[in-house]
């Protein structure tokens, strides 16, 4: 059904001569670093080079096109110098896109008035009115103020789970009717790779040579990873088992235990390895908008125990375990109920997978272009 709509839009659109009309997108985030945000822009052009669209899509920047960034007819990088990246997403961005022929601008979050009634904003989750405490005080002012007032004026908002748009609507009520819902999908550079070839990897790389469990994510309060650690301490000694956690600093800090390792920010091309040589995958968070970890874990055969934060019982499904304490030591009973099932975590990884490949990169694309046309239009 989704398809159709998407097809017969487009094709309207082209019937009405707008094959010159542009998207502009604020491409800053691609190809980056910046943990989940980066992976969600990243992937989208992924999708978006698979699709045909009767507009160009400007992928607009204060950098040049970095290496890597994925090609398809259509989509072209525009690098627009600004004296502070401030000063260009509220002016140089949008007032060169408009000279560019931009009829739609895409923007994550924030918005500027610049855009008028065209602009599009994508907002993966509202914790920061959930669980303000997880948040420093100037980002939490910052979000407060800016988000709703982007909603208010975007023409579409775009999120990434159901439980996100309900909870958008609920902090925000001029986003009902707008919100368009873009599940996301395993980041293209995640592999499955055979546990023998991940093992010898951590060997080589890591100097991992014994059985452990797994938690990624920047270290910030929201992703409340002292309870993996703690969690993991609590196992009796005959599992030997290690926490590895990795992801950037962050900030709020966590205490280690004699049970953990930090590997800090691990590059894209070992993240796959560290998966697949992981006996279970925790995901203690407080809220998530997704949880792109969880579709990670799954495409690489590693099982999920996961918390009862925000969209995570909706990405797990039936594919993982939620646990909805959030005590250590309810969750160190059931790690260690897991690690002594071993059918169990075999059924697991084959629901993974299932539930993994239910979400793809195109569908996500396709369901934008679908708010880019309704934008347009």
């Amino acid at each position: 059904m989704l398809t159709c709509y998407c097809v017969l839009r487009l094709s309207f659109l082209g019937d009405f001569g707008l094959s010159q009309v542009s998207v502009a997108v604020d491409a800053r985030l691609v190809a980056g670093t910046s943990t989940g945000d980066s992976t969600y822009w990243t992937g989208l052009l992924h999708g978006l080079t698979k699709l045909r669209f009767p507009f160009t899509i400007l992928l607009c920047s204060d950098k040049p096109k970095p290496i890597g960034v994925p090609e398809g007819e259509g989509i072209e990088w525009v690098h627009i110098p600004a004296r502070s990246s401030r000063w260009w997403s509220m002016v140089s961005f949008p007032l060169a896109a408009r000279r560019l022929g931009a009829k739609a601008f895409h923007t994550q979050y924030s918005m500027s008035p610049l855009v008028g009634d065209r602009g599009i904003t994508t907002i993966h989750d509202v914790s920061f009115f959930i669980g303000p405490s997880w948040f420093s005080a100037s980002d939490r002012a910052i979000l407060q103020k800016t988000v709703p007032s982007a909603v208010k004026r975007a023409a579409k908002v775009i999120t990434v789970s159901e439980s996100s748009r309900k909870e958008i609507e609920q902090f925000i009520p001029q986003a009902k009717g707008k919100v368009i819902v873009t599940a996301l999908a395993c980041p293209p550079w995640i592999e499955r790779m055979p546990r023998e070839q991940a093992t010898s990897v951590m060997r080589e790389k890591f100097g991992e040579t014994g059985p452990y469990i797994l938690t990624l994510s920047t270290q910030w309060p929201r992703k409340n990873m002292q309870l993996a650690i703690d969690a993991v301490e609590g196992l009796p000694s005959d599992k030997p088992h290690r926490l590895l956690l990795t992801g950037k600093a962050g900030w709020g800090g966590i205490n280690p235990g004699k049970r953990s390792k930090s590997l800090g920010y691990v590059e894209q091309h070992f993240l796959s390895a560290i998966y697949s040589a992981a006996d279970l995958y925790l995901c203690p968070s407080r809220h998530e908008g997704f949880g792109l970890p969880v579709l990670e874990a799954f495409h690489s055969g590693c099982p999920v125990l996961a918390s009862s934060g925000g969209s995570l019982p909706e990405v797990v499904a039936n594919a993982g375990v939620i646990e909805p304490s959030w005590e250590a030591n309810q969750w160190t009973k059931t790690i260690l109920g897991l690690l002594n099932n071993p059918s169990k975590l075999d059924e697991m990884r084959g629901r993974g997978y299932e539930v993994e490949r239910l979400y793809t990169w195109e569908s996500t694309a396709r369901r934008t272009i679908t708010a880019y046309s309704e934008v347009i239009l």
